[in-house]
């Protein structure tokens, strides 16, 4: 072997190969809980959290990168930690900011676009532009969640802990137009539509079907009340027994008759008058 020639690597035959390296995606998958769509921007995944906030990779209609700093839950709730906020954002270059709600909005989470960055295209400058625009919105969170400052003093008694870390679901946001169906792509459109055609001829199968097993059948035995558009209904009463006939005399006794010869046969029927004159009635009342 001459001096210019370089020596070959020799690798055993049992030796294993070595995986390429893992590429690390730009941004986490965003989760169900995670808003689609912050104002003009949408959502495409997560760069980072914490206890104050989200941070979100988003492009708007006209395909402008940003990057999106939101408050969670906890946070927006606290009008001290929404202050900080809105301090860390006015900090921020004017150029810098390219959208955020009103503070006023007291109902909805906070939330920041920070840019410009342009198009990727592997270029350092574009990647320079993103990775500033994520420190900004970095700090803008560590304003809020005061991590940053530096301590003055010993360090003495448990940590601080702000009450409303334990709550770091998204803030509440408000979506308005819908998002649907112009955050679909093409694909889903296609699948969205070819869906609700499947849907529409399993339907009408259903009722053909129906219509089928039911066309010959007997009516039902008694016919169904049907209520009239007064929500009443009539319904016929058939008696079993007749009534019976009404009477117009006086109703007669049911005792037995009195036969003749017997000792009854001579007491009359009929009450002596209580009011009657001085020459009637019993000898025994007049006085």
């Amino acid at each position: 072997m001459t001096a210019t020639e370089s020596p070959t690597e020799v690798r055993p035959a049992d030796a294993p190969e070595q995986a390429p390296a893992r590429a690390i995606p730009d941004a986490l998958p965003l989760l169900p809980e995670d808003p689609p769509r912050v104002g003009a921007f949408w959502l495409r995944g997560r760069l980072g959290a914490n206890a104050a906030g989200y941070l979100y990779a988003a492009s708007d209609e006209t395909g402008v990168d940003a990057v999106v700093a939101m408050m969670t839950e906890g946070s927006a709730d606290d009008a001290a930690a929404r202050d900080r906020f809105v301090t860390a954002v006015d900090d921020l270059p004017g150029e810098a900011v390219l959208a955020h709600n009103d503070s006023d909005d007291d109902d909805l989470a906070l939330w920041v676009a920070i840019g410009p960055i342009r198009v990727a295209d592997g270029s350092s400058a574009a990647s320079d532009e993103r990775l500033i625009a994520e420190r900004r919105g970095e700090e803008v969170l560590s304003a809020v969640l005061m991590d940053r400052i530096p301590h003055l003093g010993r360090f003495r008694g448990p940590d601080f802990l702000h009450y409303w870390e334990g709550r770091r679901r998204p803030g509440l946001f408000r979506i308005w137009p819908l998002p649907w169906p112009s955050a679909l792509r093409a694909a889903s459109r296609w699948a969205l539509i070819l869906s609700l055609i499947a849907m529409a001829v399993v339907m009408a199968l259903a009722v053909l079907l129906a219509w089928l097993l039911f066309r010959n059948a007997e009516p039902l035995e008694p016919e169904p009340v049907i209520p009239t558009p007064t929500n009443t209904s009539t319904v016929t009463v058939t008696p079993t027994t007749p009534p019976p006939a009404p009477t117009t005399g006086p109703t007669p006794t049911t005792g037995p008759s009195p036969t003749p010869g017997s000792p009854t046969s001579g007491i009359p029927t009929t009450l002596p008058s209580t009011s009657g004159s001085p020459g009637t009635g019993d000898p025994g009342d007049r006085f």
